[in-house]
């Protein structure tokens, strides 16, 4: 059994953690690869999509045969995959997943940072390849909903079911709206990561209305998980979304009771639960032996047409 050493919880220890791994020059706080071998959770990289030229890193689970379903994770802001490890490694053996650290982050290129929610689903596209009759679970963590949901629209056919998690949709809680305030006041001060979510994050609310399209034109199921707790990105705003676009199929809304921010944070198996529930049922196809009614006949002969009243 493996026993994974926790990683860093809460504003401060996150933030700490930052600091020690850029004066260290570690891409992540805790090594992925010292709690769990490669058989498990190890680091993969691509090529971002576009021709941007960027390499993009992120963690998955390791399948000797392709799973039937894959589950593609976007990262919110910092957007750090290492989050995600325990998750990962308790994933069941039919099923992958696939973490990324978002342009601009942890082991991921640019050293710059791409604001622009449409470039960045643009350099996440290839994470949607894949293997023949896989099927993808789409989640866009936090500041990751939005690009999450542009990229499933921009790739129809290649998306079952689009889940957005603890979404950030421009309005700021108490508790990022201290940090983002902080962090503008001392942005040169700051690591690269914590710099880069301070720059998403502000200015990510005039981009929103490329995410509602997109919405709009998606003919999957989406679901909304956010925890009512959330003071990072408040379930008022994820709610207030839900209601006002209008979607070819209804949101799927979960409250969940207690929780925070970072539903990650809690039990793994608790998490992989609301994600298999996102997981479209299937459709059972059964033989029905067709009837005369299924070549027109009763209405030929005048079997149930509609019938005639007589006028008073």
């Amino acid at each position: 059994m493996i026993v994974a050493r926790k990683r860093p919880k809460g504003v401060l220890a996150m933030g700490w953690a930052s600091f020690e791994s850029a004066v260290r020059g570690r891409t992540e706080h805790a090594p992925t690869s010292a709690d769990y071998p490669d058989t498990v959770v190890r680091r993969t990289s691509f090529m971002a999509g576009g021709g941007l030229g960027w390499r993009i890193s992120a963690l998955e689970t390791p399948r000797a045969a392709p799973a039937p379903w894959k589950i593609v994770v976007i990262t919110g802001a910092p957007s750090w995959a290492e989050y995600w490890a325990e998750t990962l490694a308790e994933l069941p053996a039919d099923r992958e997943m696939i973490v990324v650290d978002r342009p601009g982050y942890g082991a991921s290129e640019p050293a710059e940072p791409v604001a622009d929610i449409r470039t960045q689903a643009l350099a996440l596209a290839p994470l949607l390849t894949t293997a023949r009759g896989q099927k993808v679970i789409l989640v866009g963590q936090s500041y990751g909903a939005a690009i999450a949901s542009l990229m499933a629209e921009a790739n129809p056919g290649k998306v079952e079911s689009l889940v957005l998690l603890s979404g950030f949709f421009g309005e700021t809680g108490p508790t990022s709206r201290w940090l983002i305030d902080v962090g503008s006041r001392a942005l040169n001060l700051i690591p690269r990561d914590l710099r880069h979510a301070v720059i998403e994050a502000s200015g990510q609310r005039p981009q929103l209305t490329y995410a509602k399209r997109a919405l709009s034109r998606l003919n999957i199921p989406i679901h909304m998980i956010h925890g009512d707790r959330d003071d990072f990105a408040p379930i008022e705003a994820a709610e207030r979304l839900a209601a006002e676009t209008v979607t070819r199929r209804p949101i799927d809304f979960v409250r969940t009771p207690g929780a925070n921010h970072f539903l990650n944070d809690g039990p793994a198996e608790q998490l992989i639960a609301a994600l298999e529930a996102c997981i479209p049922a299937r459709k059972r196809w059964t033989f029905r032996w067709p009837t005369l009614a299924d070549f027109g006949v009763p209405r030929l002969l005048g079997v149930g047409a509609p019938s005639q009243t007589a006028g008073v």
